[in-house]
């Protein structure tokens, strides 16, 4: 006899399987095939021999009649991807990378009907682009707000991996707000385990509601990060339906997208800093860079401010910031609520057009390698000096040029960094040490006397690389 506890149990997986099935059946039809032809000029071939790469070797010469390079020929590419139809009129939703620089469109739908469909605008930046068939009545995908989504929430992917028409996958919500090194400029992605392969990339992940959280965009493979190679490895990542609703709306309205823009360099807000800073949490942005000129600088704003607030919305972090100000458009203002050596203000900002390309940096990343004091002396002149493991040397005219930082920067370089020293993962060769405690460093002497300062309290370092500047702070021993 089959026990009450069991039936129950039965009955609850019973009922969930169906509720997945109805919600796939109905959210399903919305996500479409997109074939995409691309000609690939000759003049575009990087290795100019008409895709023969040993048109010029000799002994591959007897296998073309001995004609040996041939003229570089016009070579046809294919490639499948998936999109989310968002108006029932023809508008489809679908990532940059699928239809850039296509030739021919064809959207094939779950009905099997294909159509021609033409680009109507993208945005590299966030690998968000829009394209149109003529039809109407379509199904269409329903967004959802992708703030509210959590970590643990189900989540499934619907879309045409390697060709296979409306594979469904689940998963949950890995991660929110994931930034890589490799991929697209602007970046806040949603991070799921929902299996994601090639022919994903434009397709849905949708909530256990059957409504967008996000638009499938990226996979995870044998450590980098892309849009249509390799295999599923459990970890994938989708643009946030809020971030692709807000590109896509203003393509459809203009063909183009306009971002509100600052002009300055922000830093994750670290313990470390917090403490340096006189700040009781490590939340917040802080300003490096301000580049003359810009809002930030005609609204006052200064290198080492730490910015916590936009229109009273807590800052987590620079990327948090970020995303905050490029939901703004040019021309509005926003307010911020700003520390400055300690004491709290309030500063408004008038955004402006954020360029093409990135619009503002991180601070660039110090140089890994380390390698000792590379033979500098312990500090018995003014041409060196040597603190808390840490070599420096002057900053002149040549020294600039060699490490891409501007010739009218005021510091000293670091020449090497001891690799035992609590110096050795804050700073690297080719640094250069702009501030001290907040107290600017312009000659060795000045560098000497500001570490000698600090004694055995941990000193806060203003430094630049490659032109980025950023703040560390180094313990002492």
């Amino acid at each position: 006899m089959v026990s009450a506890h069991a039936d129950t149990n039965t009955q609850r997986i019973s009922a969930l399987s169906n509720s997945f099935a109805d919600m796939i059946e109905k959210a399903s039809p919305s996500v479409v095939k997109i074939s995409m032809t691309r000609v690939i000029k000759a003049s575009e071939q990087k290795d100019g021999q008409g895709g023969n790469p040993f048109g010029n070797d000799p002994f591959f010469q007897q296998f073309f009649g001995g004609r040996g390079a041939q003229k570089p020929r016009d070579q046809r590419e294919e490639g499948l991807g998936s999109g989310i139809i968002v108006s029932a009129n023809g508008y489809i939703l679908t990532n940059n990378h699928v239809v850039e620089k296509a030739s021919k469109l064809e959207v094939t739908l779950s009905d099997g009907r294909d159509f021609t469909a033409k680009l109507i605008g993208a945005d590299p930046q966030t690998d968000v682009a829009v394209i149109k068939i003529d039809s109407s009545d379509l199904p269409t995908m329903p967004f959802a707000n992708s703030e509210a989504a959590r970590v643990g929430d189900l989540c499934f992917a619907i879309g045409n991996p390697f060709g296979q028409d409306h594979t469904v996958t689940m998963g949950i919500v890995s991660a929110k707000g994931r930034t890589l090194e490799r991929g697209t400029y602007i970046q806040n992605f949603i991070q799921t385990d929902a299996s994601i392969n090639p022919g994903n990339s434009g397709g849905a992940l949708i909530n256990a509601d059957g409504r967008l959280i996000g638009m499938n965009t990226m996979i995870l493979t044998g450590g980098s990060s892309m849009g249509g190679e390799g295999g599923n490895v459990g970890i994938g990542f989708a643009v946030p339906s809020n971030m692709a609703k807000q590109v896509m709306d203003q393509i459809i309205k203009t063909g183009k997208v306009s971002r509100g823009y600052m002009g300055v360099s922000l830093e994750n807000l670290t313990p470390d800093l917090a403490t340096a800073f006189g700040m009781k949490e490590a939340k917040g942005a802080v300003v490096a860079d301000i580049t003359p000129g810009a809002p930030g600088a005609k609204a006052g704003l200064k290198s080492m401010d730490v910015i916590t607030a936009i229109n009273g919305k807590k800052v987590e972090g620079s990327d948090d910031l970020t995303m905050d100000v490029i939901s703004h458009q040019p021309g509005e203002t926003v307010t911020l609520d700003v520390v400055r050596d300690g004491k709290p203000i309030t500063v408004q900002v008038t955004l402006a057009a954020r360029p093409g390309g990135v619009g503002w940096d991180k601070p660039g990343s110090k140089d890994d390698d380390n390698g000792g004091n590379n033979g500098a002396d312990n500090g018995t002149d003014d041409n060196s000096a040597n603190a808390r493991g840490i070599a420096v040397s002057p900053l002149t005219a040549d020294l600039a040029q060699q490490i891409g930082v501007p010739p009218t920067l005021k510091g000293v370089v670091v020449t090497g960094v001891d690799a035992d020293s609590p110096a050795a993962d804050a700073v690297g060769r080719g640094s250069v040490i702009v501030s001290i405690d907040k107290h600017p460093v312009t000659s060795i002497a000045d560098f000497k006397r500001l570490m000698a300062a600090a004694k055995d309290k941990p000193v806060l370092l203003t430094v630049n690389n490659g032109g980025q500047t950023g703040f560390v702070v180094v313990q002492p021993k």
